[in-house]
C-alpha cells in the first residue's frame, strides 16, 4: 500500500517505530514461547559472521525473536538487515532503526544487485545479516538466490528459523503475514545452519536454493504442527 500524500508518508514514517514497539512490548510479550533447535543459533552465535534467514509471513514476531533471543545471548552482535526499498516496508524499516540494526535498501525488482553487494560487504566486515528468504513480492515460501549467493560470496552459514502460533492473525497479502493474538503459544523453530561453498557457480545456486527452500517449508511445517 503505497501512500502518495507525502504529508501521511512523512507521518507514517514517524509513528512506524513506536507503533512496532507498543505492540511488540504488548501483544508479542503476552506470548508464550517454546524454542526448538536453540543449540543451532548457539552454534552460530560461537562463530559469527551468520545469515539467519526466515519466510516472509514471519518476519514481524521473527524481528521481536532476534531482539529477544538473539541479542540478549549476544547483546554486541552486530546486524545488518535487507528491507524492501518500497514505500510498505517502512514498518519494518522503522522497526530496524530502533534495534540499531544497519539496513540495507533494495528487492528483486530495484536495487538487489546494489544490496546484495552492500551486504557482502558488511558481513567480510563481521556483521551478522538478516534476510527474508522468498523476498518482499513471492512467491510465498519459495526461496530466492540472495541468500545462498550471499553465503557463497562471505563463507558465512545460513540459519533458518520459522515459527507458529495457535491462536493468530493472518493479513490478506500475498505471504499470509501471520500476527500472533494475545496469550497464543508460539512455537519458534531453528535448523542446522546451511554452509555453502565459496564462490559456486549457477548450477550449484540452485542446488542450494533449493535446499535453504526445503528447510525453511520443513520448519515451518514443523512449527505448525507443534501448535496443532
Amino acid at each position: 500500500m503505497a501512500i502518495k500524500n507525502p504529508h501521511l508518508h512523512a507521518l507514517f514514517r514517524r509513528l512506524a517505530p513506536p507503533l512496532y514497539h507498543l505492540v511488540s512490548r504488548g501483544l508479542f510479550a503476552s506470548c508464550r514461547v517454546r524454542t526448538q533447535g536453540l543449540e543451532h543459533l548457539q552454534h552460530c552465535l560461537a562463530r559469527q559472521p551468520f545469515i539467519s534467514a526466515c519466510w516472509h509471513y514471519a518476519v514481524f514476531f521473527h524481528l521481536y525473536q532476534v531482539k529477544r533471543q538473539q541479542l540478549a545471548l549476544d547483546p554486541k552482535a552486530r546486524w545488518v538487515l535487507m528491507v524492501s526499498a518500497s514505500d510498505d516496508a517502512e514498518l519494518l524499516s522503522g522497526a530496524l532503526r530502533l534495534m540499531n540494526a544497519e539496513l540495507v535498501r533494495g528487492s528483486r525488482n530495484r536495487g538487489g544487485v546494489a544490496a546484495l553487494k552492500s551486504m557482502i560487504s558488511q558481513v567480510k566486515q563481521g556483521a551478522n545479516a538478516g534476510i527474508i528468504a522468498d523476498g518482499s513480492q513471492g512467491p510465498a515460501r519459495i526461496a530466492q538466490a540472495g541468500a545462498v549467493l550471499l553465503a557463497s560470496r562471505t563463507g558465512a552459514p545460513i540459519l533458518p528459523s520459522a515459527w507458529a502460533a495457535d491462536r493468530c492473525w493472518r493479513l490478506r497479502s500475498w505471504d499470509r503475514t501471520m500476527i500472533p493474538k494475545p496469550g497464543a503459544r508460539i512455537s519458534y523453530h531453528y535448523g542446522p545452519p546451511l554452509e555453502v561453498p565459496a564462490n559456486i557457480k549457477s548450477e550449484e545456486t540452485e542446488k542450494y536454493r533449493h535446499e535453504l527452500e526445503v528447510r525453511l517449508n520443513a520448519l515451518y511445517l514443523e512449527a505448525m504442527a507443534a501448535c496443532g
